[in-house]
């Protein structure tokens, strides 16, 4: 197959798949909506990196090799895999909100009921069902960062080597992790 039908059979099935994940996202909300049940925020979380994911992927076709092309245009699997992560990365995100992992002024604040002390299963599931965004403009930041954690598919891992240093106490040089990773700059 030439390049020009690869990328016309990997859009066709980008288009389908960001349908399908748009439907079912719609689908999900309009239960919550229609059903009474709580929104559940995890789910939209799940969502937004998805469908980030999703826009990363068409992003990145036209500098796409034809070897990895011909792959994509070959393999559903290939291609849902980096919506996949971004689903992943947003909930890991929304657990970093949680934790106040990751915190200021551009991220989403979080309304999360007390827990007794010692905590005991009946705080847990509390936690579940009633922690949620402060704010309409809370739950827009949270959308709008977690569409972002699929999107980039570096975001996510760069926290997590971000706390994991903080942590450890060891501050590392960028370039000196570039350098380990990559070879000299």
């Amino acid at each position: 197959m030439s390049r020009e039908e690869n990328l016309l059979k990997v859009t066709r099935r980008l288009i389908l798949m960001t349908g399908t994940a748009l439907l079912a996202i719609s689908l999900l909300f309009a239960a919550t909506l229609w059903g009474g049940y709580r929104f559940m925020v995890s789910w939209a979380c799940f969502g937004c990196g998805l469908i980030g994911g999703f826009i990363s992927i068409q992003q990145r076709l036209k500098d796409v090799s034809d070897t990895d092309l011909a792959l994509l245009a070959n393999s559903w699997f290939q291609i849902s895999l980096v919506p996949i992560y971004g689903a992943v990365f947003a909930l890991i995100l929304y657990v970093g909100f949680l934790g106040q992992i990751v915190t200021g002024p551009l991220f989403p604040q979080f309304y999360i009921p007390a827990f007794h002390k010692p905590p005991n299963t009946d705080d847990l599931i509390g936690f579940f069902r009633e922690t949620y965004p402060q704010s309409g403009a809370d739950v827009a930041k949270l959308l709008f960062w977690c569409l972002i954690a699929g999107f980039s598919e570096r975001l996510i891992p760069q926290i997590i080597n971000q706390t994991a240093s903080g942590a450890s106490g060891k501050k590392q040089d960028s370039r000196a992790v570039a350098r380990k990773r990559h070879g000299p700059i």
